[in-house]
């Protein structure tokens, strides 16, 4: 049994499926940077990030498919599901070593699976894009958080980059701990080490709240409320659409 071990980055993975054609061996699993044998009876091998190696690989990818293609096997990559990255690597392979583009094929399980997990991340950032509500900080600068299901805060950036780029703002994914600030010139990764959030809601602290953060979210409730008409109230419909680990998150829905 052949075990392959990667950094969980997805570089580190396209090098992974370099260095699995190098070495003439597929591996039975992949798995994380664990520091010990993760099976019985095992032989790891432990892959170093190379971003040459993955280059070569990405446009290994789009040579036989797509850039598109591509991009779709990073976004599923960014679920962190169980089993994706062994899913990701026979994706690929399945992509590179056939003659034909097989990015539609969907009697290839991997094709199929790979295109399912895709809808759910990018439903997934969709969302995120549209519940995001931002709280303005005593020092001007705006401020959101959540924590989405899947890892797709990087996927979300370039739209508020583009919506709000008059405005300094910062949004953080409190499951993973990092998130981004845009300066109005530069988005740049941040991450916190006391962040005075409540991780239950996404509130900051009212110590670090714009004095009148409180006024303006009592005034979309309000606002929220007047436009909503009762006699059309469909509650299954509602949760259909935004579903409830959201609601915490939004000040109309508190």
């Amino acid at each position: 049994m052949h075990v392959f071990s990667f950094d969980n980055t997805f570089e580190g993975l396209l090098t992974l499926v370099f260095e699995s054609y190098r070495l003439k061996i597929t591996p039975d699993e992949i798995v994380g940077p664990t520091g010990s044998q993760p099976f019985l009876f095992a032989s790891t091998t432990t892959i170093t990030t190379d971003d040459a190696k993955a280059e070569r690989v990405w446009k290994g990818i789009v040579a036989h498919s797509s850039e598109e293609n591509a991009h779709r096997a990073y976004r599923v990559f960014l679920s962190e599901l169980p089993g994706v990255p062994l899913l990701l690597y026979r994706f690929i392979r399945v992509i590179i070593d056939s003659p034909t583009n097989q990015e539609t094929n969907f009697a290839e399980p991997s094709v199929l699976e790979v295109h399912k997990i895709h809808q759910k991340v990018c439903r997934e950032a969709q969302r995120t894009a549209m519940f995001v509500r931002f709280q303005k900080t005593a020092e001007g600068n705006y401020y959101a958080s959540f924590a989405p299901q899947y890892n797709v805060l990087p996927l979300c950036i370039p739209h508020f980059r583009d919506r709000f780029a008059d405005q300094q703002w910062i949004i953080y994914d409190l499951k993973r701990n990092f998130g981004f600030y845009y300066d109005l010139k530069e988005v740049t990764r941040v991450v916190f080490d006391d962040l005075k959030v409540n991780p239950q809601n996404g509130q900051l602290h009212s110590s670090i709240q714009s004095a009148d953060e409180k006024l303006f979210q009592q005034l979309w409730k309000q606002y929220f409320k007047s436009i909503a008409i009762r006699e059309r109230k469909n509650d299954k419909v509602h949760r259909q659409f935004l579903p409830r680990r959201f609601w915490k998150y939004l000040p109309e829905k508190t």
